[in-house]
C-alpha cells in the first residue's frame, strides 16, 4: 500500500510540474490485478482494482470499459457475426460449453457502495453507472470480481489449445477511451483493442508445468509444487500479453540496441544466425526510430501468424525460395515493427491504422533495398529454367506491394486508407491496404528524398511514444519535414480511393529537345516520373507535378531511344501498359507480341497471349485435350479474351470454345459494373451429334454500400444461338436443328454462410415458345446447428407451338437447350451419367413418370438435417402439360450433403414411384451432384477474402 501511494504521489508531482512547464501531462490509469488461471477448468479467476482518472474536461456520469473476453459468449455478438461473414462455420457449430464468457460476480466504488452495470448490446463492452459525477482531474477506483472462462483457440488464437498451451490477450476489462466522445469498439478479432494508457501491476497464479512469457516486464517468479506466480509490471501500456506453454521455446536476446524475446525462427536456421540477424534488425530499428522505452520487446509465433508475410514465402518449407537468412530477417522484421508501434504508440487502431500500416510496411520495403537490393520476388526461382522467363521473375521483392494493392484496385474492390477496420475487406484489411501504405510512404520518399521521410518517422516516433497520439499529428511533422508540396499525399492518396494512371500522349522530336505530352487519365493530381532509356539504361529522369489532364513539357534530348513513365515502379499506378514512347520512329511503338506457358504479371513492354494445356471430359467427347489461349494477368483487364481449341478424341475431331469479354467498372457502390460479352462453343451432344453455341450478352451489376455485404443484384440479356447436327444413323431431331433465344434474367443473391438467399426471374422468347419462370432459394443454419434449405420454382408457357418436350420445363432433368449445364452426358436416359443431377426447374431427385410440362408447373424443394451432413429432403410440385389435367407429385429421401453444390449424393426412399428404396436396380435411382471445374471450387477459398 506504501508503495502504491508513492507511486500515485509521484505521478501527481510530476503532471503538476508538467502542466505549469507548459507540457502536456499524459497522466496515467492505475490497474492492479490479481488472476489464477485453473487448467482443469480452463478459467481465470480475478480480483482488479482499477484507478479511472478523468483527464478530460468534462463530469463524466457514465464509465465504458472493453471486455472483449465476452466476445466470445453467444452467436450474435459482433464477433459472431464478423465469423460469418468471413464463411467461417466453427464458431456457429461450436457447443455451448465451448463458448468463452466473463461472468461478473461483483463491482463497488472505493467508497464500498456497488456500482451498477450493464451490458451494451454487442456483449463484450460494460457500462458503469457511476454513483457519483466524476470531475475534471478526479478520480474512482473500482473493485472488480469476475470470472473469465476460456474459448478453444480454433476461432481465434485466444484461448486454450489441446496442447495444454494459452495465449492471453485482451483478456481482462480495459477502460474504454473517452476524448469528447466515447469509442466504443467491440472485439471483430481484428487485433485492434482502444483502451487508455494505464499502469499496471499483475499477480498471475498458473499451473506449475506451464512457462510463462509476456509483454510485460517480469519483476519476479515463484514456482512451488502446486502452482507458479508471476508479478508483472506494465507502465504506460495498453494491455498484457501473455503466452503459456509446456514447453520453453522463448529466448532472450540482450543486444546493444535493446532486449527482445522471441520464439520465432525459420527451418535449419542455428542458433548464432539467429542471433546475427535479430542483432541487425534490432539496429535498423533503432536507428529509425530510436530506443523501445520498455525493458523487453516480446516477438512471438503467434503474433507473427496473426499477420504474416503473405506470398510465395507461405510455401511450405520443402519449396522455401529464400535464402533461410533473408526468411527469418523478413519474419522476425515485420513482428518486430508491428508490436514495437503497438506497444508504443497510442492511435486510434480501429479509425487510423494506415498510419501504422504505412510506418511498417514502408520501413520494410526500406530495409529490403537496404540491404538486399538484388532481392527478386521469386527468390531462388527466378533462376530456375521455366520460371526465369516470367515477368514476375523479374519483379523486386519490394515490389509486391503496389502488386498486391493494385489487385484488388483491378477488381474494383479496392478502399481508401482512411476506412475504418471493421469495414475493410478481409484482403483489404490484411494485405491490400496495408501494401497500399507501404507503398504510397515509398513513393512519396522516392518524390520528396527518402531521408526527409526517415526524419519525419523519427521525429514523429520521438514526440509521440508513449502518449495520445491522431494521424493529423503524423501528417504535420511529415508536411514539416519535406520542402515539396504534398499535400496531394494526404488529399488524394490516403483519403480516397482514385487511381493513379499517366500515358504520353505524344512526343515532338527537336534537334536539342524533345518536348513531350503527358496525359493524366483518371484526374488524380499526382506527381509522376519519366525516365529516358537508350537501349536498358537510364540517360535522364524527371518528375513531373500539375498535370490535371493534359500538360506538355520540354526537356534536353539526351540520345533517348524510349520514354517510360514509372520505370522503376515505385508509383502503384493502376495501367501501366500505355506508359512507354519509342524514339525510334512509329512502326517501332508497336509492342512485340510475347507467347508465354501459364499466366503472368503484365509486362507493359509486349503484348501478351499466355498458353496453357487443359483437359476436358463427357461421355461423348471423352478425354478432350484443349491448349487455352488467352490474355488474363494476375491483375484484371478491362478486355479478355479466351480460346480453347481441343481435340476430341473419341470423335476424333475438333471441339472448342472462345469467349471475348470487355468489363466496365463505374462506381464502387450502387450501379458498379457493365458486362459486355461473345461467346462460342462447340461440342458433342451425341454420337457424331455436334452442337454449335453463339451468344453475344450483356449484364449490369448492382451492389450495396455496406462493402463488406455479399448482396448483388444484376440484370443479364442474352442472344442465345444454337446450331446442331446430327449423325444420320440416330433418329432425327424432335426440333428444328437450329433454334435462336432471346433471354433476359434479373436477380439477387446473398450467398452468406449462416443465411443465404437468391432469386431471380427469368423471361425466353424463341419462335417456337415464350415462357416465363421464377426460382427462389433460401438457406438457414440455426443456432442449434440445424441446417434449413428451401428452393420455391414456377414456370409458365405464354405461347408454345412445339410439338416435342425439348423446350418444356422439366421436374428433374432438363434438357438444357440452352446449353448452360454441365451434363457429362447431357442425352443419356439410363446408365450412370444419367443420374447425374443439376437442382434446376423442378428440382426432383426421383425419376418420375413424364417429368415434362409444356403449360405450368410449380415445385418447391426442401431438406433438413439430421446429423452433421446428413439430412432428409421431400419434393413437392404441381405440373400440367396442355390438354391434361394438372398432376400432384413428389418425393422424399436422404442427401448426403458433403460439400453443399459442390458434392452431394441422394438416396431417394418415397416418391409417386412408391417405395423406391424396396424396388429393383436401386443404385440406379441415386443420383448425385459433382463439381470438377477447379475455378468453382476455388471459390470455396477465395469467397472469404473477399
Amino acid at each position: 500500500m506504501l508503495k502504491k501511494k508513492c507511486n500515485f504521489l509521484f505521478m501527481a508531482i510530476l503532471c503538476f510540474a508538467l502542466f505549469f512547464l507548459g507540457g502536456k501531462a499524459y497522466c496515467q490509469h492505475y490497474n492492479k490485478i490479481t488472476a489464477t488461471l485453473n487448467g482443469d477448468k480452463k478459467t481465470i479467476n480475478i480480483i482488479q482494482e482499477f484507478k479511472y482518472l478523468n483527464a478530460t474536461e468534462d463530469t463524466l456520469k457514465t464509465l465504458y470499459f472493453n471486455d472483449w473476453a465476452n466476445a466470445y459468449s453467444n452467436k450474435k455478438t459482433p464477433l459472431a457475426k464478423r465469423f460469418e461473414e468471413e464463411f467461417k462455420k466453427t464458431f456457429h457449430l461450436a457447443k455451448d460449453e465451448e463458448r468463452g464468457f466473463t461472468k461478473i460476480f461483483n463491482i463497488v466504488d472505493d467508497k464500498f457502495s456497488v456500482v451498477n452495470w450493464d451490458r451494451t448490446p454487442e456483449s463484450d463492452i460494460i457500462k458503469f453507472n457511476l454513483n457519483s459525477a466524476l470531475a475534471p482531474n478526479e478520480s474512482v477506483t473500482f473493485v472488480m470480481t469476475y470470472q473469465v472462462v476460456l474459448p478453444p483457440n480454433r476461432f481465434t488464437l485466444f484461448g486454450y489449445s489441446s496442447r495444454g498451451e494459452y495465449y492471453l490477450k485482451d483478456w481482462y476489462l480495459t477502460p474504454a477511451v473517452y476524448d469528447g466522445e466515447w469509442h466504443l469498439y467491440s472485439n471483430k478479432d481484428l487485433e485492434d483493442l482502444y483502451t487508455g494508457i494505464t499502469n499496471t501491476d499483475i499477480t498471475f497464479n498458473y499451473p506449475q508445468n506451464l512457462f510463462l512469457v509476456s509483454n510485460f516486464e517480469k519483476e519476479s517468479e515463484i514456482k512451488s509444487i502446486d502452482a507458479n506466480e508471476a508479478i508483472l509490471r506494465g507502465d504506460y501500456r495498453k494491455s498484457c500479453e501473455i503466452i503459456l506453454s509446456p514447453l520453453s521455446s522463448f529466448t532472450k536476446h540482450v543486444t546493444e540496441y535493446g532486449t527482445v524475446v522471441t520464439d520465432i525462427n525459420v527451418s535449419k536456421f542455428d542458433e548464432i544466425s539467429r542471433a546475427i540477424a535479430i542483432e541487425k534488425v534490432s539496429k535498423y530499428i533503432f536507428e529509425h526510430l530510436g530506443s523501445y522505452p520498455h525493458s523487453e520487446l516480446l516477438v512471438s509465433t503467434i503474433d507473427y501468424n496473426k499477420d504474416p508475410l503473405y506470398g510465395i514465402n507461405q510455401l511450405p518449407s520443402f519449396v522455401r525460395p529464400y535464402e533461410d537468412q533473408f526468411q527469418f530477417e523478413l519474419k522476425y522484421l515485420k513482428t518486430a515493427l508491428n508490436n514495437f508501434f503497438d506497444e508504443t504508440l497510442f492511435l486510434d487502431p480501429r479509425k487510423e491504422r494506415w498510419v501504422m500500416d504505412a510506418l511498417i510496411n514502408y520501413m520494410m520495403i526500406s530495409y529490403v533495398e537496404e540491404f538486399y537490393p538484388n532481392q527478386k520476388l521469386l527468390g531462388k526461382l527466378s533462376k530456375i529454367w521455366g520460371f526465369r522467363s516470367f515477368n514476375l521473375a523479374k519483379l523486386k521483392f519490394e515490389e509486391q506491394y503496389p502488386l498486391l494493392y493494385m489487385y484488388a484496385a483491378r477488381k474494383n474492390i479496392d478502399q481508401p486508407l482512411i476506412t475504418s477496420n471493421d469495414s475493410l475487406l478481409k484482403y483489404n484489411h490484411k494485405i491490400g491496404n496495408r501494401y497500399k501504405a507501404g507503398a504510397g510512404l515509398s513513393f512519396l520518399a522516392n518524390y520528396v528524398g527518402k531521408e526527409k521521410v526517415n526524419e519525419s518517422i523519427k521525429d514523429f516516433y520521438a514526440q509521440f511514444k508513449l502518449k495520445p497520439v491522431s494521424s493529423k499529428d503524423y501528417e504535420r511533422i511529415l508536411a514539416y519535414s519535406v520542402d515539396k508540396d504534398i499535400s496531394w499525399f494526404l488529399d488524394e492518396y490516403v483519403t480516397t480511393n482514385d487511381r493513379i494512371d499517366f500515358k504520353i500522349k505524344t512526343v515532338t522530336k527537336f534537334e536539342d529537345s524533345l518536348q513531350v505530352t503527358l496525359k493524366n487519365k483518371s484526374g488524380t493530381n499526382v506527381p509522376i516520373s519519366m525516365f529516358g532509356l537508350q537501349k536498358d539504361s537510364i540517360v535522364s529522369r524527371y518528375w513531373f507535378t500539375g498535370i490535371d489532364s493534359t500538360k506538355t513539357f520540354s526537356i534536353p534530348r539526351n540520345g533517348e531511344d524510349r520514354l517510360v513513365l514509372n520505370y522503376d515502379q515505385k508509383i502503384p499506378e493502376f495501367n501501366q501498359r500505355d506508359n512507354w514512347k519509342s524514339l525510334k520512329g512509329f512502326l517501332s511503338s508497336n509492342k512485340k507480341l510475347k507467347f508465354q506457358f501459364f499466366k503472368d504479371t503484365e509486362d507493359p513492354f509486349y503484348n501478351q497471349i499466355f498458353y496453357v494445356p487443359t483437359l476436358r471430359f463427357n461421355i461423348y467427347d471423352g478425354i478432350t485435350p484443349a491448349m487455352r489461349l488467352y490474355n488474363k494477368t494476375f491483375l484484371e483487364r478491362p478486355f479478355l479474351f479466351d480460346i480453347s481449341p481441343a481435340y476430341a478424341f473419341k470423335e476424333k475431331a475438333l471441339v472448342g470454345s472462345a469467349g471475348f469479354n470487355f468489363r466496365q467498372y463505374h462506381n464502387k457502390t450502387g450501379f458498379y459494373l457493365s458486362n459486355y460479352s461473345f461467346n462460342a462453343s462447340t461440342y458433342h451432344f451425341q454420337v457424331n451429334s455436334r452442337y454449335l453455341s453463339v451468344t453475344p450478352s450483356i449484364s449490369f451489376g448492382w451492389r450495396p454500400d455496406d462493402f463488406r455485404s455479399n448482396k448483388r443484384d444484376y440484370l443479364n440479356l442474352r442472344f442465345v444461338n444454337i446450331y446442331r447436327s446430327v449423325d444420320e444413323g440416330l433418329e432425327e431431331l424432335e426440333t428444328p436443328p437450329n433454334y435462336s433465344v432471346v433471354n433476359a434474367r434479373y436477380g439477387s443473391f446473398n450467398n452468406g454462410i449462416i443465411d443465404y438467399f437468391s432469386w431471380f426471374a427469368d423471361a425466353q422468347y424463341a419462335g417456337d415458345f415464350s415462357k416465363v419462370a421464377f426460382n427462389l432459394e433460401y438457406r438457414k443454419l440455426f443456432e442449434n446447428n440445424m441446417q434449413f434449405n428451401s428452393r420455391f420454382f414456377i414456370g409458365k408457357f405464354i405461347t408454345n407451338t412445339s410439338n416435342s418436350d425439348f423446350y418444356s420445363f422439366a421436374l428433374d432433368r432438363p434438357t438444357d437447350y440452352l446449353f448452360d449445364y454441365n451434363y457429362l452426358g447431357r442425352s443419356e436416359s439410363s446408365g450412370i451419367y444419367s443420374q447425374q443431377l443439376i437442382v434446376a426447374e423442378g428440382g426432383f431427385k426421383s425419376k418420375i413418370q413424364d417429368p415434362f410440362a409444356d403449360d405450368f408447373i410449380a415445385t418447391t424443394n426442401t431438406s433438413v438435417s439430421v446429423w452433421r451432413w446428413i439430412e432428409l429432403y421431400g419434393d413437392l410440385g404441381f405440373i400440367k402439360n396442355k390438354k391434361e389435367s394438372t398432376r400432384f407429385v413428389y418425393d422424399a429421401g436422404v442427401r448426403l450433403n458433403l460439400v453443399t453444390d459442390y458434392f452431394e449424393l441422394y438416396l431417394p426412399f418415397y416418391s409417386n414411384n412408391g417405395w423406391e428404396i424396396a424396388q429393383p436396380d436401386y443404385g440406379e435411382k441415386i443420383r448425385f451432384i459433382v463439381t470438377l471445374s477447379p475455378k468453382t471450387l476455388t471459390r470455396l477459398v477465395t469467397r472469404k477474402w473477399f
